[in-house]
């Protein structure tokens, strides 16, 4: 099926156009300091019913954004990021839900974060004209505050205010949108009947930790970086970020999945004793890496990965994951992948049993996939076929 005939595919959501909420209310931060105005850029699909009662909240992951389904323009390629998943008659079906998904603030993507402007304090007369255009164009850069998955849902409340919605059928994420997702069960138990896990965790891991700050250093010690404020000097990490994301990519697939699809192949049939690219493995993480230097935020990469790290809701409730989730109402789907090293299997059991431990309803289903992490991204038959009929449960009041 070509781009056109994807376009226009029945169960496909169409053209979307992505819409702006506008908050002027100042929201607190976990880091103690304080946004005094944000952006929430998000796409909505299906419609919104007179109870307001069939809204379901999709969460993205770390380099995620707010285009999950359909496309933008005619001629686009590429549809959202959850295309498979959201559309009519799909595992996410907009005949039944109003389906919103938010790009969260701190990402490049349109949202309040590092690449927005900067509020500054009122320009006075006696200001020159170069410093009034300096002011007006300043963009937050490193300056932009550390957030949380708390800070994210949050946010995403005000967001659901704003859309005159008062209890989400569902929220669903995958990876860091699993956590944000946790994360409503427990900030917002009365504002959700159903939640989605899938290949999350309840906190990182050391070794998790240790992929993100290794990603850090890569960018922090670009040339180009310049303290985070590459942008005044006209230039960006994309040496470092190109190599963060090499790194990140690799952790997103399993060993199983890149012997299958690469091996050892050679990229031109022989051994060529140097440090240029070899092997087909090679290539593909530099392509990736080149390709995501030039459309990604480094300072973004920063702080997102930060947000990742310090997750860990337990951590309020005296390091109990059971007691964290016991004020939930929701009824939970967890699902993890067999070869998903990133967020194993046993963190989604951890979930599972800190669910069970408080008597809270919950579904668990560990899938054999092949693709690692990633595999919350693809059409693997038995998760769909579960996350269905997971969907299909949910009560529209």
């Amino acid at each position: 099926m070509n781009a056109h005939e994807r376009h226009l595919a029945a169960d496909n959501i169409g053209l979307v156009t992505p819409k702006r909420f506008h908050c002027d209310t100042p929201l607190k931060l976990t880091s103690g300091r304080e946004l005094p105005s944000f952006e929430l850029v998000y796409e909505t699909y299906g419609v919104l019913n007179n109870k307001g009662s069939n809204a379901v909240l999709i969460c993205h992951a770390l380099s995620g954004s707010h285009h999950a389904a359909g496309f933008h323009a005619p001629e686009d390629k590429k549809a959202g990021w959850w295309d498979g998943f959201i559309g009519p008659g799909k595992v996410i079906d907009t005949n039944k839900f109003f389906v919103v998904c938010p790009n969260n603030i701190g990402s490049c993507y349109g949202s309040t974060g590092p690449t927005s402007l900067k509020p500054q304090p009122p320009i006075t007369e006696a200001d020159d004209t170069d410093a009034k255009a300096k002011v007006k164009t300043k963009e937050w850069g490193a300056d932009f505050p550390l957030i949380t998955i708390k800070d994210w849902v949050a946010s995403q409340k005000r967001l659901m205010d704003h859309l005159g919605i008062n209890q989400w059928a569902a929220v669903v994420g995958g990876s860091m949108g699993g956590m944000q997702a946790m994360q409503w069960a427990i900030d917002y138990p009365e504002q959700l009947r159903h939640a989605a896990v899938i290949a999350a965790a309840p906190k990182l891991s050391a070794q998790n930790i240790a992929f993100n700050e290794v990603a850090r250093q890569a960018i922090i010690t670009d040339p180009e970086f310049f303290a985070g404020q590459y942008k005044d000097h006209d230039s960006a990490p994309k040496r470092g970020l190109s190599l963060a994301r090499m790194l990140a990519h690799i952790t997103y697939l399993s060993d199983e999945a890149m012997r299958e699809k690469f091996g050892r192949d050679l990229r031109n049939e022989k051994i060529h004793f140097g440090y240029d690219v070899e092997f087909q493995v090679e290539s593909y993480l530099r392509y990736q890496g080149q390709m995501f230097s030039q459309s990604f935020d480094a300072n973004t990469y920063l702080i997102l990965t930060k947000c990742l790290d310090y997750f860990d809701p337990a951590s309020e409730y005296g390091d109990d994951l059971a007691k964290a989730f016991e004020r939930s109402q929701c009824r939970f789907f967890v699902a993890s992948f067999t070869t998903d090293w990133r967020f194993s299997p046993a963190r989604s059991r951890e979930i599972v049993d800190a669910l069970m431990k408080v008597h809270k309803p919950v579904s668990y289903l560990e899938v054999q996939a092949r693709q690692g992490h990633d595999s919350f991204l693809l059409n693997v038959p038995r998760y769909k076929k579960a996350f269905e009929g997971f969907m299909n449960m949910v009560d529209i009041l």
